[in-house]
């Protein structure tokens, strides 16, 4: 396996998780140490994205979701030993189910929004 840092290995587990704030954590460390790394500035996004809508954000994570698409879709087909096409096909399906209408909701109404599909992520060879 390449030696990425331990914080990507990491990620992988509390992303599929669903601890997307300690994924943006994780994520977070590697790229203020290599701000030019736009593969996990996509990866990063994403998970605000999801963190975001988890609380009520719609707008926030409807935005971040573009962001990441943008950052991630060079990175197609694989890259860092991660398939990139499913996780930009999560991310349109996201886009799709985050309501258009709506901006914010309270933390008591985010179980009234539209569920998320779920994607699990894994190291390939």
């Amino acid at each position: 396996m390449d030696d990425f840092p331990q914080e990507y290995y990491e990620f992988f587990v509390v992303f599929n998780n669903g601890d997307y704030y300690t994924g943006h954590d994780l994520l977070e460390a590697i790229w203020l140490t290599d701000r030019s790394n736009l593969f996990i500035k996509g990866l990063l996004q994403m998970t605000v994205a999801l963190y975001h809508y988890e609380y009520g954000n719609v707008k926030g994570a409807r935005e971040m979701m573009k962001v990441a698409k943008h950052y991630l879709t060079p990175y197609k087909p694989f890259y860092w030993q991660l398939n990139v096409t499913p996780v930009l096909s999560f991310i349109e399906s996201c886009i799709g189910v985050f309501p258009l209408h709506i901006d914010r909701v309270t933390f008591k109404e985010v179980h009234l929004l539209p569920s998320l599909p779920k994607l699990y992520i894994y190291l390939q060879e």
